[in-house]
């Protein structure tokens, strides 16, 4: 066993696909397992090749034959939620019968990511109580592993109670209490992973630095004679050998993302991004793991992985919610270092504008954390309120409710009288959290020399104004690595970063 910030996984032992002599059903079918509401449920496995399999579940009979392969699926009708503890039944001719028990029907969800994402939730104080509440949460969690070609097993089994992860448990815990169904959490993160490390291969045709990174692992035998020999050698593994696995490319997701597919699920929850902000540009040659996209092409090779995802998955209306990096106050080479608080610093600030690309897609939503995070620390605590926030973004487009679920998003920046007038959507009761003036504001004119603005609250608007400005022209607001930010709407949720010019970081 070996901890993972408070979380015990095993990293070397796989669990077989459930079987029965020649049959068998994909790692994600276990007893306690949590099936998708309402929508069609894909069942899958291996036979010998020709031999006729039968699902029986909730009163549905299908009947298929394994192809060439040896590889069968039927797809279940859509089916409604209950508690009620169901039986799942595989069976053919040739081999005995496979029977899987205690399953319910509820909502999916996928958590992936990287350290924060699996940060367990027992280092977190204020979610200890929530623990005896779980009785409509189960997890899987999918064993940590990797792999050079894309596997059709992983390790994991369902279980009653919640994930280990803070974040997906928190998660988790709101959902069920929206949708009072069952709710089933698949967890599969691992600490310091970049996305090029969750992609399919294939990926290299629209993605140009992926398929440079690919082409290096493909032809560095050093580093692929190393990851099989970590991979054959004495387990568990040592975290040096941990760490240089979970940094490769491509091998994380055919291990444990590949097996899942195509797992009926509502959406995915995406909590990553610290790996690929090492760096503006990306692609650095030295050190080895810091090839990737950076944070300027973050968000479009983010649109891509969202779209083969949901190619993969056969569902144009899968759901991604992309958590927003938190507040961090490290700021890299380059631009003006002048602190955690300034717009002009290299900082998250702009990768948070990269995971904001995700919204040109459709089905899609970030989780805003500007108001959360640490100054020093890249894993902070404060897990529970995402958790909330993704819920809420979750009740609303998932379930239908029509509640508010994002805090104030710019809509326009007008120019009146030296002052710029900014307007809000999600803006109704726009206040501020500590009845202070609005912070986080600073403004510009073509000399590009920021300046922090003076915030006053006009119904649904905010104004700025400075002195040292004769006609300022561009706001950039909560753009910076930590910002100190206090606006909110009436349901107390924060106002999204944003800037309104086109400079060039």
């Amino acid at each position: 066993m070996k901890c993972i910030l408070g979380t015990y996984v095993t990293l070397a032992v796989y669990y077989p696909l459930i079987s029965s002599a020649d049959l068998t059903v994909a790692s994600p079918f276990s007893d306690n397992a949590v099936l998708q509401r309402d929508m069609q449920i894909p069942v899958w496995g291996t036979a010998d090749a020709g031999v006729e399999v039968q699902v029986n579940f909730a009163g549905q009979t299908r009947v298929t034959t394994a192809d060439a392969n040896g590889e069968w699926r039927v797809d279940l009708v859509a089916t409604k939620a209950t508690s009620k503890p169901l039986e799942m039944r595989i069976s053919s001719a040739q081999s005995p019968e496979i029977k899987i028990t205690n399953i319910v029907v509820g909502e999916v969800w996928i958590c992936s990511g990287q350290s924060n994402m699996a940060m367990g939730h027992k280092v977190i104080p204020e979610m200890k109580p929530l623990v005896s509440k779980t009785s409509n949460i189960r997890s899987f969690e999918v064993e940590r592993m990797v792999a050079f070609k894309e596997r059709d097993t992983c390790g994991g089994e369902w279980s009653v109670g919640p994930p280990t992860s803070a974040v997906a448990f928190a998660f988790a815990y709101h959902l069920q209490l929206a949708a009072d169904v069952p709710v089933g959490i698949i967890h599969a993160s691992w600490g310091s992973s970049s996305l090029e490390a969750w992609m399919p291969r294939d990926m290299i045709e629209v993605v140009p630095h992926f398929k440079t990174m690919m082409k290096d692992l493909d032809t560095n035998t050093t580093t692929r004679e190393k990851i099989t020999s970590i991979l054959e050698g004495k387990q568990p593994w040592g975290r040096k050998d941990d760490v240089f696995l979970r940094r490769q490319t491509n091998i994380l997701y055919n291990a444990m993302i590949h097996p899942l597919v195509p797992y009926a699920c509502r959406g995915l929850v995406w909590y990553q991004g610290e790996r690929n902000a090492q760096n503006m540009e990306g692609m650095v040659k030295v050190p080895w793991y810091s090839r990737h996209s950076g944070i300027l092409k973050y968000g479009d090779t983010l649109n891509a992985w969202v779209r083969r995802y949901r190619k993969e998955w056969g569902n144009e209306a899968m759901q991604f919610q992309v958590v927003m990096l938190p507040g961090y106050g490290e700021t890299l080479a380059g631009g003006e270092n002048t602190g955690s608080e300034h717009p002009g610093a290299h900082s998250w600030a702009w990768m948070r504008e990269s995971q904001m690309k995700v919204l040109e897609l459709k089905h899609t939503s970030v989780t805003n954390t500007i108001d959360l995070g640490h100054l020093k620390n890249i894993h902070p605590k404060d897990k529970l309120p995402i958790g909330k926030r993704l819920a809420l973004l979750a009740a609303r487009d998932t379930l239908g409710h029509k509640i508010v679920a994002e805090g104030p998003m710019m809509k326009s920046v007008e120019e009146k009288g030296g002052r710029l007038i900014v307007s809000f959507t999600h803006g109704s009761g726009l206040k501020t959290n500590n009845q202070q003036a609005p912070e986080g504001f600073w403004v510009t004119d073509e000399s590009k020399k920021w300046v922090r603005a003076n915030a006053e609250i006009k119904g649904q608007t905010v104004e700025l104004h400075t002195e040292e400005l004769k006609k300022p022209r561009y706001v950039r607001y909560a753009f910076a690595g930590k910002p100190n930010v206090n606006l909110v709407n009436a349901a107390g949720l924060p106002a999204y970063p944003f800037r309104t010019d086109s400079f060039a970081p």
